[in-house]
This record gives structure tokens, C-alpha cells and sequence, in this order.
């Protein structure tokens, strides 16, 4: 990966806005944070509109029913309602990230600059579907669809049960990759005053055990294995059919994971 620009704790300010940007960095992370709450709104109530419509058209229906027959109605509108909103959710967030300036690139430098912008947007928008519809469909086409629509490459045949994931269009994962259950895969990290955004590479064939963790700044090799519950710091580079594990992350020999394997065994 091409060394990340900003090595410094803080690169000095490229032009005016960004002057005033660090200036009143508080003010201005609050007006972006309203900002990015009035396009959720705006995403969560164009996403409600078809799920309201049925509801509504339902509801009027339901009302010349007698009472248990118009209760199950309604009912099952609303259920019925909440999937229709949330498929909705899926097609209008990915379509104000491809609109929106969301294009996030490689970087190292202050939380407060306008190159962390695009990354809070993106990462913004993505998290209304994380938390509200995203466990509804992972392990589902409109998963895969919307992950890719949110910039994610994705290999052929590729199985990915979380969804914990955070700057997806920073994530490339490989032909018949497998990522187990409650895997947090994100392409950033912070410390010593900087935010670093860094891709994450995963391997053709390679396995995520349930719950690792994969930080920014990582290539897991093709045929590579991290089991589960890891902690892969940002840097890290996993060969080609090698095995990693611990917190932290390191390699671990054949030998040693043969004598794990008897060991678990019982022999």
C-alpha cells in the first residue's frame, strides 16, 4: 500500500476552509454531526413513505372487518410495513452515498480536516442500516447487494455473516472468503492525535473466525485463517495459508496448531 500521506500529528491546513475548519473544530464537528442528522431523517422518511402507504391503505380496508379479522389486518401490515421500509432503507442509503461526497481515500492525519469528512458521511449513512435493517439481511442477496452498492468488492461465492462492518468501501474481500459470525471488520484507526484510514484486504478462500477483529490497514493472504475472537492490529500482513490467532494477533506454527487440535481432542 503506497505510504499514507499526513505522517505528522497534524499537516497544516490547505486552504481557508479548512483554516476555519480547525479553528472552531467543535462548532463545526456539531454542524456536520446536524447535518448528518437531517440526511438521515430525510433517508428515513423517504424510506418509511411505501411502508406508510401500505399501512394506511390496510388500515382503511381492515376497518370494515370485524374485530379479530381487522386486528390480524393490521397486524400484518405493520409487520408486513417494517420489511418494506427496510429493503426501502437499503436503495435510498446507497443511493445518497453514490450522490453525497462519501469517496473515502487512504489517509493519516487530524479528526478535524476535510479529508475526514467523506469518511464520517460514509461511514454515517452505512450506520442508519447497520443498526436499524443490516441483521435482517445479512447472509441474504439484498445483503450482498447493498454492501456492494455501498462500495464493498466482493469475490465470487463469498460467505459474510456480520455485520459489523464499518467504511465498506474501503474492504475488499476475495473469491469464496469466508467471514464468520459477529466479525468487526473497519478500515480506520486512531491514536496519538491522528485518524489513519487504511484499506482492509481479504484473500481468496480465506477465514474470519467468529467474532475476530480486523483493524485497519490489514491483507489477510489467500488460504489464511484468523480464529476466532483475534485481535488483528493495523499493519499486520497474514501470508499466504498461514494461521493467526491471540489477542493480539500472531502467527501460530503448524506444529502448534496440531497440538491444539489433539488437545481438544482429548489425546
Amino acid at each position: 500500500m503506497p505510504s499514507l500521506p499526513g505522517h505528522e500529528k497534524s499537516a497544516p491546513p490547505r486552504n481557508a476552509l479548512e483554516k476555519v475548519l480547525r479553528r472552531f473544530a467543535r462548532t463545526s464537528y456539531l454542524l456536520v454531526v446536524l447535518l448528518l442528522y437531517l440526511l438521515a431523517a430525510t433517508a428515513l422518511g423517504v424510506a418509511l413513505a411505501p411502508a406508510l402507504a401500505l399501512v394506511q391503505v390496510v388500515f382503511t380496508w381492515a376497518a370494515r372487518l370485524q374485530p379479530v379479522p381487522g386486528w390480524l389486518a393490521k397486524g400484518l401490515a405493520l409487520g408486513l410495513g417494517w420489511f418494506v421500509f427496510g429493503l426501502a432503507l437499503l436503495a435510498v442509503v446507497a443511493l445518497y452515498n453514490k450522490v453525497l461526497p462519501t469517496r473515502v481515500r487512504p489517509f493519516k492525519g487530524g479528526y478535524y480536516t476535510l479529508d475526514a469528512v467523506p469518511w464520517f458521511l460514509h461511514n454515517g449513512l452505512f450506520y442508519l442500516v447497520r443498526f436499524t435493517f443490516m441483521p435482517f439481511v445479512t447472509l441474504t442477496p439484498f445483503g450482498i447487494w447493498f454492501l456492494k452498492a455501498m462500495g464493498m468488492k466482493i469475490g465470487r461465492d463469498a460467505f459474510i455473516n456480520t455485520e459489523y462492518i464499518s467504511d465498506p468501501s474501503l474492504i475488499t474481500i476475495g473469491d469464496h472468503a469466508v467471514v464468520g459470525g459477529s466479525v468487526r471488520i473497519f478500515a480506520h484507526y486512531g491514536g496519538g492525535g491522528n485518524l489513519v484510514i487504511a484499506p482492509v484486504v481479504i484473500g481468496h478462500r480465506a477465514t474470519l473466525g467468529l467474532a475476530c477483529c480486523v483493524m485497519g490497514d490489514v491483507v489477510v493472504g489467500d488460504d489464511a485463517t484468523v480464529l476466532p475472537e483475534s485481535v488483528v492490529l493495523p499493519g499486520s500482513r497474514i501470508g499466504a495459508g498461514e494461521t493467526w490467532g491471540g489477542v493480539p494477533a500472531r502467527p501460530i506454527p503448524r506444529e502448534e496448531m496440531e497440538a491444539i487440535k489433539r488437545l481438544l481432542r482429548g489425546e
